[in-house]
């Protein structure tokens, strides 16, 4: 009962993807980029190969499950020539830009003057065009938005400034140039998202707002945990917060999600949605070691942030 009345539900075979049935030799599998292309889920995963390095790689699978098609070399990999790539690229997200009709990109690229967001445009998922990094170190958790707001692009990000952690938005006019940089989802001391946050998925557009799924860090005696909450953004004036839950909804509880490279991680970063029932694919990465599918129906999402619910029991997963 617990189970079927859980906002988000594990796929039942869990981790879908993982460095046993790699092609090639790899330490971990995670933190997946998600889209539909050709009528078929696309995962870029983030790659660790043995030197603790990042590349990006691609995944396919017809029904977003079962039976993927893993291709033999990366989509991105770190290029020598590039300064912000030299210790590797990860955590991925994806749009479809619907005015320039090409995929973007948003990936971490580490310098070794910190890590930064930058972006790749393709348009087949075979080639791509690197555009540089976006805006400085230290940042992280970026994602455009599908759609320019108001005649701007809009980035959702995760600077660290401080030593600060929330959630920022940014704007830009030609995905180049960036600014009216605003605190979106700020940490909340004492809470369970009181150490760092960070944007998990692209967020979804729905009637009542952006759909925004987030990863929260408390930092315990035993180590950090990441948990995952919700929040809705106003559809014409993203950066005002409509409502955000006071509780997390989502977090590491099976085996795979507690013992890995780092344990006690649930770690949105890819998502797909059906338009006929309404149900989301979430992909995750389960503490830093393979990628996991939990599936919800986004209808019930919306209604549960926009109720601000406490939930019960049988609603946490």
């Amino acid at each position: 009962m617990e189970k079927n009345n859980a906002l988000f539900k594990r796929y039942e075979g869990n981790p879908i993807i993982t460095p046993v049935k790699w092609p090639y030799l790899a330490n971990a599998t995670f933190n997946p980029g998600a889209i539909k292309h050709d009528g078929e889920t696309l995962l870029l995963v983030r790659v660790e190969d043995m030197r603790g390095f990042s590349h990006l790689t691609i995944a396919r699978s017809k029904d977003g499950k079962t039976n993927w098609r893993i291709n033999e070399e990366p989509l991105l990999k770190p290029e020598p020539s590039i300064e912000e790539e030299q210790w590797g690229l990860e955590d991925p997200r994806i749009v479809y830009l619907e005015d320039r009709q090409q995929y973007a990109i948003t990936y971490v690229s580490f310098s070794k003057g910190g890590p930064t967001v930058s972006l790749a445009l393709s348009d087949d998922f075979k080639t791509v065009e690197r555009q540089g990094a976006m805006l400085p170190p230290e940042d992280k958790d970026a994602s455009l938005l599908p759609r320019k707001i108001n005649g701007r692009y809009v980035l959702i990000h995760r600077p660290i400034i401080r030593g600060e952690a929330h959630i920022w938005i940014s704007f830009s006019p030609d995905l180049k140039y960036w600014g009216d940089h605003k605190i979106l989802i700020p940490v909340r001391p004492g809470w369970w998202d009181c150490s760092k946050v960070g944007l998990g998925p692209p967020p979804i557009e729905t009637k009542d707002g952006w759909l925004v799924i987030y990863h929260g860090i408390r930092v315990t005696a035993s180590g950090s945990l990441y948990r995952i909450g919700l929040a809705l953004l106003d559809l014409d004036e993203p950066w005002r917060v409509i409502k955000r839950s006071d509780c997390w909804v989502f977090g590491p509880r099976e085996r795979y999600e507690r013992i890995g490279d780092v344990p006690g991680v649930t770690f949105p970063t890819g998502v797909t949605v059906d338009k006929k029932s309404g149900e989301l694919h979430v992909y995750y990465g389960a503490a830093d070691s393979n990628v996991c599918l939990a599936t919800a129906k986004l209808d019930k999402l919306v209604d549960f942030i926009l109720n601000n619910k406490t939930p019960h029991k049988g609603e946490l997963c």
